[in-house]
């Protein structure tokens, strides 16, 4: 079915139902034996290092997981194994190249948010891939190294996920790669939808990709009128949506090692429960 065929109902009743059998067992896929490795990319702004990681045989469809703020570390590299026993070949990029190599953080379990000198190491990272164009040039340099990849299967769509911050560079990805992202999926992302002349809600139109958002009860609060702009702009630019809120869940939810110093963010139930929504979109979005 072409996107343009697939209305917003359908795509909600695909996924659903494909999550559903998504969580009911692991695939053939998923018994395959894995390859990881570190790679380098060159991008415009220089070299990106980088986790891939792949079924031992076959050619598979590639997905880019932008980590989030705490970047590319043993966490992130867990949560691309997992997708790539289930049958993807996954690049994991150090979003932060142009500042320092990864790991910059092995763990995010110990970060303080209200301490001002934890903070202050964050914020020139995020500063360095939010910059204007910086993701829309790594997009560029990471679809064109997977698609170089004899891993890859160029006859597929690529897909791309993103957490926190990653949520946005998945959009923006989207945008900038519209002929070869055909899914992306954004858990607890942050600044999706504001009034802002560069919110990432706006570049809709340009994407052709089917997206799903996970919103975290804790960020709904903050800003409960984000779910209504990011569902509204999408559904009005014809692009298959599903914005979903996870009540019991917190920014951060699916990622294991999330800071614990104010009790546990990390569920995982509901994580379970977003793997599942993010393999139904992977399954009818990179045909």
């Amino acid at each position: 079915m072409e996107q343009e065929d697939l209305s917003r109902r359908d795509f909600v009743t695909l996924t659903v139902a494909a999550g559903i059998a998504a969580a009911a067992g692991t695939t053939a896929d998923a018994q395959q034996q894995l390859t990881e490795r570190n790679v380098e990319i060159k991008t415009a702004d220089g070299t990106c290092d980088a986790a891939f990681v792949h079924p031992q045989t076959g050619r598979h469809a590639g997905v880019i997981i932008w980590p989030d703020a705490f970047g590319l570390r043993p966490s992130m590299r867990d949560l691309a194994k997992r997708l790539a026993g289930d049958g993807y070949a996954v690049l994991v990029p150090n979003p932060f190249y142009r500042v320092a190599r990864a790991p910059i953080f092995e763990s995010a379990t110990n970060f303080n948010f209200s301490d001002p000198a934890q903070r202050s190491k964050i914020t020139p990272l995020m500063g360095s891939i939010n910059a204007d164009g910086a993701a829309e040039r790594d997009a560029a340099a990471f679809v064109a190294w997977l698609d170089a990849q004899p891993q890859v299967d160029r006859a597929r769509k690529i897909g791309t996920q993103g957490y926190c911050m990653g949520g946005a560079l998945v959009v923006r990805t989207a945008a900038a790669q519209a002929d070869r992202i055909g899914a992306g999926a954004s858990f607890h992302g942050g600044g999706l939808a504001t009034k802002n002349p560069n919110s990432p809600h706006l570049l809709a139109p340009r994407i052709k990709a089917r997206m799903y958002f996970g919103v975290a009860a804790d960020d709904d609060k903050q800003q409960p009128e984000a779910k209504t702009m990011l569902r509204d702009a999408f559904t009005a630019a014809k692009v298959p949506v599903e914005v979903e809120l996870y009540p019991a869940a917190l920014h951060g939810w699916c990622i294991p090692d999330m800071p614990t110093v104010n009790g546990q963010i990390y569920n995982q139930a509901e994580a379970d429960r977003a793997w599942g929504k993010l393999l139904a979109l992977y399954k009818a979005g990179l045909a």
